[in-house]
């Protein structure tokens, strides 16, 4: 009998060396897990969404395989107002075995400027990223670990401005409404769709209205003007404009700009 306790005692002694001499080991191995988080990128794919695509190398030159990788991102606004988030899932990285997850979030542009109201339509800001990362070692012990990193933001329409109404002579009711437009496309995209004007005077009467389409590429900038009738009788000489703009990437308006 004593030699059975003697036995069993024995073989737990023999038991815990293995586990913790595993448990070592494993966490030993992490050393030789090396990760490449490499630079943002940012696109717009075929349905016309933009998406953030942060490729991830890993390298495992460790004693054991990698289970279940899982790395998950958050984007945030410059608010805090999380604006979309994803996870992707790598199953197993083996010991030896370099593997490349392209991890990618969609962002749907036209919500990003309701939350927001039009801050990123016109001017440059940044998102805040919070990544985290998950895996099992040797596919028993679960490690964490989180970062940030911001991604900078190009405004569309940067510094939009609307130059003072001009008026010519049409006939002896009506006269012609030219209203100058300009921004800079600090987007990482091409920008191209329509924006429309409704001229409203001092008493909120409709006085006219008008639109007109652009193409600006790239870190371009735009000079153009819409131009439409209005009523001489119902026309102040302040009043605002309703500003609303699409494009296949987002719609947005109205946007409320005073004149006079």
């Amino acid at each position: 009998m004593k030699t059975s306790i003697r036995m069993i005692g024995i073989a737990t002694t023999f038991l815990w060396i293995f586990l913790i001499s595993f448990f070592i080991s494993a966490v030993y191995s992490v050393k030789d897990l090396h990760f490449n988080m490499s630079e943002p990128q940012m696109g717009v794919n075929q349905n016309n969404e933009v998406y953030f695509s942060l490729p991830i190398t890993i390298t495992n030159n460790g004693f054991y395989s990698i289970g279940s990788f899982m790395i998950s991102t958050k984007i945030l606004d410059e608010n805090g107002f999380q604006i979309a988030e994803n996870s992707t899932v790598v199953p197993v990285i083996r010991k030896g075995e370099n593997t490349t997850a392209f991890h990618t979030v969609m962002v749907n542009i036209s919500d990003l400027l309701q939350n927001s109201q039009v801050n990123y339509l016109v001017n440059d800001s940044e998102f805040l990223v919070k990544a985290a990362i998950g895996m099992s070692i040797a596919q028993i012990i679960p490690v964490q670990v989180a970062t940030n990193l911001t991604v900078p933001w190009g405004a569309p329409f940067y510094n939009l401005t609307f130059g003072t109404p001009q008026y010519s002579d049409f006939n002896t009711t009506h006269c012609i409404t030219t209203i100058p437009i300009s921004f800079e496309n600090h987007a990482f995209f091409d920008l191209n769709g329509t924006i429309q004007i409704k001229m409203y005077n001092d008493s909120d009467l409709l006085v006219g209205s008008g639109e007109t389409t652009f193409e600006v590429p790239q870190h371009s900038p735009y000079n153009g003007i819409v131009e439409f009738y209005v009523s001489t009788t119902d026309l102040t000489e302040t009043g605002y404009l309703e500003v609303y703009f699409l494009t296949p990437l987002l719609d947005y308006g109205p946007l409320v700009v005073s004149y006079g």
